[in-house]
């Protein structure tokens, strides 16, 4: 068992000043290399990733609270908190802090926090202020060094940041940048680099309205591009402004909303590109400009969004046949860059916007790309329509159906969809993948609240669409059309899990488990796995209508078949066939039981290195007992009970033949009389011979069972009409596994079947 003394859950403080629980794992204090210092270590106790690594500072202040919380501050606004299952882990850490820091270990608090902020507060405004050296070049390291030296400052951040922005400090920084590339001062340009990362680091957003204003950005970018780290500079602004193009698909008229979507792209670009991977204490230093980035994606929505007349546009040319293939590319482009943008939306801003496409038409013009040729084209149409299918799957029911109402069958969205998955000539199938994902989550009950007929249609349409092309595949031994009939299968494999009784109807009518049981037969295995998968999924629902349609059919020879093509090897395949047979045997599945030892006990004999089929073949004969117990006990019932009909009503006849002297008298004798004994005794000696006679005769004209090479079986059917009789005197049994004889059958081979 794992420590529980050093059991902890890593919370940290979030905007909100609550606290978000980052996990559960294991705390120690050890040496970091990469922080270069004894620091806090937290491992999860899932995966053994890291949860935490904080270097011990001897500056920070910790605080130990309620004997088994530890909680310190690693940067502004970015409060961390360990808390300890037991008290005895709390007390560990808690030395090793104050032996870092040189500590008494009974004090709570390492540092004195008489508040550096209320010290901040109390000062007057004019001192808030840092003093920043002049703007000039032989000053560069001195600003740099300030700059750097109070990032492990909250308070002196702040102050920095209120400097900066008096007297337009940056802007006369980025003037000398100008001046040192004129000059080729590379050193001066490196402390730029120092400087304007360590402004970016304050985490202010006033300072970023300054920086990445259309008349500084790109100087921004330039300072960024002299790491001191590298040998030669890199060349980002010769991308943004050369190699990266902006298209307008549809001219935007607004000059606010084009000047918002190239800050947005340029600033992304600084954060994804330009600046390095920040560490997992460096992220925050970086949370306002997330934030920025993120509130200029909702500006941006939003003005496109209410722009009626440019969305019109755009539609109109995307459904529009005299659009050339170019131009439809770049429009499809900007739906994709327009719904990814829209995923930053609270829930109720992105309800609205995905309405507005909606209204708009975006659903029909979907229908329309997504048949085109272009692969450029109908791939970012897929991705479009995952959208809006994550978002509101009954807004895409709710199209599907109408479309179903108007009669038009050809060119329904949902045939687009799965004419797609089917013909997709990506050899990974990456676009059948993503397209059965969201066949899957249009006809999952759990998000499905619309009327029965809505699911029926679905399904319906989705499994002819699916059988209906399935019939041009060329040959499952091909790898890429295997994988193609294995993503079929998950899809039919999960509507039997979910719609058992619209499925059922086309499992048994169209006789689709015994063409999936086809692909046993092929060379790649994760294919015959997932036919077998498909069985197996009806098989464990232990419907008797499955049931009958699987013994009728003799569906269980292709699967036998497979098991001993299989061999002696021990695989997945083995283990699969063999778990099937194993659930029937102990879910006591008694009709499949019986037609398992009736027709294949023989072939199955060989196989001893499992007890299953043996256990299969004593539930066959404990049942066999029961049954013949049942009929005898019922026969000996029958002889104390009943008589044979026919001397009934000889009886019948003979009393009412009698003469009317007696009328007085009992209709039955009193038990006192011997000789009415013993009438009773001799017809029903006679009634006896009789029915003897009669189960002879009836033995002697039953079917015998076929017998050959290949397997057979035999089945009963329920009603004389099946089998061409038509007296009225006739009786009908049901085949028994204790008798497979009936008073009905039929012969079929299975070779003749496949």
């Amino acid at each position: 068992m794992s420590d529980t003394r050093r059991r902890v859950k890593v919370y940290t403080l979030n905007e909100d000043r609550q606290w978000d629980d980052r996990g559960t794992g294991h705390v120690s204090s050890t040496y970091v290399d990469r922080l270069k210092g004894m620091s806090l270590l937290v491992r999860a106790e899932s995966d053994g990733s890291v949860l935490l690594e904080s270097k011990i500072s001897p500056n920070t202040a910790y605080q130990k609270q309620q004997d088994t919380l530890i909680v310190w501050s690693e940067a502004v606004n970015y409060d961390l908190a360990l808390s300890f299952q037991e008290k005895a882990g709390c007390d560990e850490i808690w030395e090793k802090i104050c032996q870092i820091q040189g500590k008494d270990p009974t004090v709570e608090v390492t540092q004195d926090l008489e508040s550096e902020e209320e010290r901040f507060e109390e000062m007057p405004e004019t001192s808030h202020l840092v003093d920043l050296p002049p703007c000039e070049l032989n000053k560069l390291e001195e600003i740099a060094d300030l700059v750097t030296s109070v990032l492990s400052s909250p308070i002196r951040r702040e102050k920095l940041a209120l400097a900066l922005m008096h007297e337009g400090y940056i802007k006369k920084l980025l003037q000398l940048f100008k001046v040192c590339e004129d000059l080729e001062n590379t050193e001066g340009l490196h402390h730029l680099y120092e400087i304007i990362r360590g402004i970016l680091f304050l985490n202010k957003a006033a300072l970023f309205e300054v920086m990445f204003s259309d008349d500084c950005i790109m100087d921004v970018v330039g300072c960024l591009e002299y790491d001191p780290s590298l040998v030669q500079p890199k060349k980002h602004r010769e991308f943004l402004t050369k190699t990266a193009k902006f298209k307008e698909v549809i001219p935007i008229t607004d000059s606010e909303l084009r000047q918002k979507i190239h800050q947005t792209y340029r600033v992304q670009y600084i954060q994804d590109i330009i600046l390095p991977t920040p560490s997992v204490f460096e992220e925050n230093f970086l949370s306002t400009l997330t934030s920025f980035i993120f509130f200029n994606k909702v500006e941006i929505v939003s003005m496109l969004q209410e722009d009626e007349k440019f969305l019109a546009e755009v539609f109109a040319q995307l459904t529009d046949e005299a659009t050339d293939d170019e131009k439809r590319r770049e429009l499809v482009n900007f739906f994709k860059e327009f719904c990814a943008f829209s995923q930053t939306l609270q829930p109720q801003n992105r309800d609205a916007f995905f309405k507005t496409l909606a209204n708009l038409g975006i659903l029909p013009a979907l229908e329309i790309v997504m048949g085109m040729d272009d692969l450029q084209v109908r791939a970012a149409a897929t991705d479009i329509f995952s959208y809006l299918v994550e978002f509101s799957p009954s807004m895409v029911r709710e199209f599907v159906m109408q479309e179903a109402q108007q009669g038009d069958y050809d060119i329904l969205l949902i045939n687009v969809v799965i004419e797609q998955m089917i013909c997709d000539t990506d050899p990974e199938l990456g676009g059948a993948v993503q397209l059965m994902g969201l066949l899957r989550t249009l006809i999952d009950p759990e998000n499905m609240l619309a009327p029965t007929n809505v699911r029926l249609f679905l399904v319906s349409q989705l499994l002819l669409q699916i059988l209906h092309a399935c019939t041009y595949c060329p040959s499952f031994n091909n790898f890429q059309t295997a994988q193609l009939l294995a993503l079929i299968l998950e899809l039919l494999t999960f509507c039997v899990e979910h719609h058992t009784y619209h499925i059922k109807n086309y499992i048994m009518n169209r006789d689709l488990l015994r063409r999936v049981l086809v692909l046993m037969n092929s060379k790649h295995t994760f294919l015959a796995l997932c036919a077998l998968r498909f069985m197996r999924r009806i098989v464990g629902l232990k419907d008797e209508f499955y049931n009958r349609y699987i013994i009728k059919g003799n569906l269980f020879e292709p699967v036998i078949n497979a098991l001993l093509d299989n061999g002696t090897r021990y695989n997945l395949l083995n283990s699969a066939v063999i778990e099937l047979f194993e659930f029937i045997r102990v879910e006591d599945i008694k009709s499949l039981t019986a037609h398992i030892v009736d027709n294949f006990s023989e072939v199955l004999e060989s196989i001893e290195y499992v007890q299953t089929f043996k256990g299969l073949k004593s539930k066959y004969e404990q049942e066999k007992d029961r049954q013949s117990q049942r009929l005898s006990s019922l026969k000996s019932n029958r002889k104390k009970y009943r008589r044979d009909a026919r001397t009934l009503e000889d009886d019948e006849e003979l009393w009412f033949n009698e003469d009317d002297d007696d009328e007085g008298e009992a209709v039955v004798p009193p038990i006192e009389k011997s000789k009415p004994e013993d009438d009773f005794s001799d017809n029903y000696g006679k009634f006896i011979e009789a029915k003897k006679a009669k189960e002879s005769e009836d033995k002697e004209n039953l079917p015998k069972r076929a017998s050959g090479g290949a397997f057979k079986f035999t089945f009963a059917h329920s009603t004389v009409a099946t089998n061409g009789a038509n007296s009225t005197n006739s009786k009908t049994t049901a085949a028994s596994p204790a008798s497979p004889n009936s008073s009905s059958s039929k012969t079929i081979n299975s070779a003749s079947v496949l």
